[in-house]
């Protein structure tokens, strides 16, 4: 299903957009027992909307992810860690205990399987390889089945036990009256069975840590602070169960010329008084190379001129921010003899008051010793 074609999830949970976490929780929790497989079976339909709850209760139950869905809505999560579940396993795993304090097992059969500790990483680029786009190889270290036990966390030749305080079920029922109750077994610890003879490799965990390289997609018009998101390249999850994600963040290192706002980007041009009054054309930098700009005759100190499409890309397929180009006019803080008696000679047209000309000290020194002179001819 496409993005475009999914309902809006405050609809789908029923509740408004200002409603609080509790309130999002209070009324997934309604859904899920009505939707739950175990009380519909072979209701395909039910099981639509069951997944069709989980996916809204992930989004908005999750401060970032909501934040970035009531910007963008639905295309706003590709890439971040939002977009569903592909299987009913998948939504157990995820949210098992919450479907323990509900009542429910955390797996439609048996033992919960579960999902495996997600990871984060950091990528640091620059803008312009944030304007295009670019991948990354990312280095990290993760848990893998170990190669000794294959994961049992048994010594080879032994196998774990069947947990007796559960049965192997991995949840054990209290009931008082109307109530039922339904908890996590404290003797496997929600396993459903227990090691005896432990793996002396993995020490019975059943996992063992490995470095991996992954080669990183990083779409065009990312900012700072973003997150992308892999699917399963998390560390693997207990008795076989799905491995869990991986989120990168991303950094981007400031420009020495371009500072962004959003889309936009804003630079500083140096013009002269000459070139601003008589008016040029400039050569400037953007992100897809050189372009000339023109200054006409006149132009004031500090305006602005945008130059459209020359921002940096939308990463959700809108249309490419601006370029700002903001002039800054250059006073010079010395001048040659020309340039100063061109000047004066514009202010007298001007009727400008300027500072007189001040001496240098040789020329202060060589009219001393001039007059000097005149004094010693005339005596």
């Amino acid at each position: 299903m496409m993005a475009t074609d999914k309902r809006d999830y405050y609809e789908v949970l029923g509740v408004s957009k200002s409603a609080t976490v509790v309130e999002i929780k209070k009324s997934y929790k309604k859904l899920a027992l009505k939707f739950h497989p175990d009380r519909n079976p072979g209701d395909e339909e039910a099981v639509v909307q069951f997944k069709e709850a989980a996916e809204a209760f992930e989004v908005l139950a999750d401060e970032d992810k909501r934040a970035r869905y009531d910007r963008f809505g639905h295309e706003g999560l590709r890439g971040a860690g939002g977009g569903g579940f592909q299987d009913v396993d998948d939504i157990f795993g995820a949210f098992g205990d919450l479907f323990e304090s509900f009542g429910f097992g955390g797996g439609r059969r048996g033992t919960r399987v579960r999902r495996g500790q997600s990871l984060r990483a950091q990528v640091t680029i620059d803008l312009l390889e944030a304007a295009g786009g670019v991948e990354r190889d990312l280095e990290i270290r993760r848990s893998k089945l170990c190669g000794t036990c294959d994961g049992s966390g048994a010594k080879p030749g032994s196998q774990p036990e069947t947990c007796s305080y559960c049965g192997g079920a991995g949840q054990v029922v209290q009931s008082q009256g109307f109530f039922r109750m339904q908890t996590t077994c404290p003797g496997c610890r929600g396993e459903g069975r227990i090691v005896r003879d432990k793996c002396q490799a993995c020490g019975g965990a059943g996992f063992e840590r490995e470095k991996v390289t992954l080669n990183v997609k990083i779409p065009g018009g990312v900012d700072n602070g973003m997150q992308l998101c892999l699917r399963g390249e998390g560390d693997p999850g207990p008795q076989g169960g799905p491995r869990g994600d991986l989120y990168v963040d991303i950094r981007v290192k400031e420009h020495p010329l371009f500072q962004r706002e959003g889309q936009h980007l804003t630079c500083q041009l140096p013009i002269t008084y000459t070139q601003a009054a008589l008016g040029t054309e400039i050569d400037i930098p953007t992100i897809s190379g050189k372009q000339s700009l023109k200054i006409p005759a006149g132009t004031q100190p500090d305006e602005t001129f945008r130059i459209r499409g020359e921002g940096m890309p939308d990463p959700h397929g809108g249309p490419k921010g601006d370029l700002y180009v903001h002039l800054k006019l250059e006073v010079p803080k010395k001048l040659d003899a020309t340039q100063e008696k061109l000047l004066r000679e514009l202010a007298e047209t001007e009727q400008s008051n300027v500072s007189a000309h001040r001496k240098s000290f040789f020329e202060s020194l060589y009219d001393y010793f001039a007059g000097h002179e005149e004094e010693e001819e005339e005596k």
